[in-house]
């Protein structure tokens, strides 16, 4: 994300503990979820829409990735 982002609030699963070693999660306006990698806050996030990534978390729960 560039400078002209607004400040985002990440968040990560408290299961992952105090290394920097996870998945960060933060909403987006309209309706858009940013991740990025903990170890390397600087680089660019990756962006999909609120519904996808709520699917694609589903997924995961269930076991069918």
């Amino acid at each position: 994300m560039n400078e002209a982002q607004p400040k985002l609030r990440w968040r990560r699963a408290t299961a992952s503990g105090p290394q920097n070693n996870c998945v960060e999660v933060a909403n987006l306006p309209p309706r858009q979820v940013a991740v990025r990698d903990s170890k390397d806050v600087e680089h660019d996030c990756l962006r999909f829409p609120a519904g996808e990534w709520s699917a694609f978390l589903g997924a995961i729960s269930r076991g069918t990735l």
